[in-house]
């Protein structure tokens, strides 16, 4: 009897001594990835195992930015069960290396979750320089340019279009060269201009890229005083040449 007494005992201490033990273990907690060109989307596969004795339910999967789209499996995971976070980039107009993070909060006890990480390395179609044009006032409205570089890729035509009917933009592919030149024009006049240019060249035609660059004209100065300019809101701590800047409208990108 008192042996029996005894071991029951010992099992009470040893089951409150070692509760059941969760642990989701992930395989990658990192994906590097290099989508190509005409890529829209970059998917990582983060897999995870439940390494415990008991299910973990996987409450949220909230990625960095809204770029970065990833869900929680409906079901818990059992133990010894194995899963993968499916997380999907959606590259749009974006290049270079792309960094987002996504965090992974469960229900076991104590743990502060797991964050993800998704690399990508986007090839750059194009590089051009300046990306801004700007006329002062009383400065002649003379033809300004645009130099493009393309990179190891089949563009044959850039297609440029401002959202001001008074700038004028025409490319030319430069001979010889894998470079187009823009010629940005504004017409002559008296009242100011603030325009984007819309840039689109015709490779990958199955996923357009677009990049932008702004055109500012000032009044000439006959017209200064009697010309209203549209200017931007000044941000908390803006800088005196911040705030007298006029505003462009510029699309977002993709």
């Amino acid at each position: 009897m008192k042996t029996r007494v005894l071991f029951s005992v010992i099992g009470l201490v040893l089951a409150l001594g070692c509760p059941a033990r969760a642990a989701l273990v992930w395989e990658n907690s990192e994906v590097d990835l290099h989508p190509s060109i005409s890529d829209k989307t970059a998917v990582a596969h983060f897999k995870y195992k439940n390494t415990g004795d008991k299910p973990i339910k996987i409450l949220q999967v909230q990625p960095s930015c809204g770029c970065t789209t990833a869900a929680p499996p409906k079901d818990a995971v059992a133990p010894g069960a194995s899963g993968e976070i499916v997380a999907t980039f959606n590259i749009g107009d974006r290049y270079g290396e792309q960094t987002k993070t996504i965090h992974v909060r469960t229900d076991e006890p104590n743990s502060e979750g797991a964050v993800l990480k998704l690399k990508a390395t986007i090839p750059l179609l194009l590089e051009y320089k300046p990306a801004f044009l700007y006329w002062r006032r009383g400065e002649e409205r003379k033809p300004k340019t645009i130099e493009v570089k393309i990179g190891d890729f089949p563009v044959t035509k850039l297609e440029v279009t401002s959202t001001d009917p008074a700038v004028k933009a025409e490319s030319a592919a430069v001979p010889n060269e894998k470079a187009f030149r823009i010629t940005v024009t504004p017409e002559k006049g008296n009242r100011p201009i603030n325009a984007a240019l819309k840039i689109q060249p015709d490779f990958p035609k199955e996923a357009p890229k677009t990049f932008y660059a702004n055109v500012r004209v000032d009044a000439p100065v006959s017209a200064a005083a009697s010309t209203p300019v549209a200017f931007a809101p000044a941000a908390p701590g803006a800088s005196p040449a911040a705030i007298a800047t006029p505003a462009v409208s510029v699309p977002p990108p993709k």
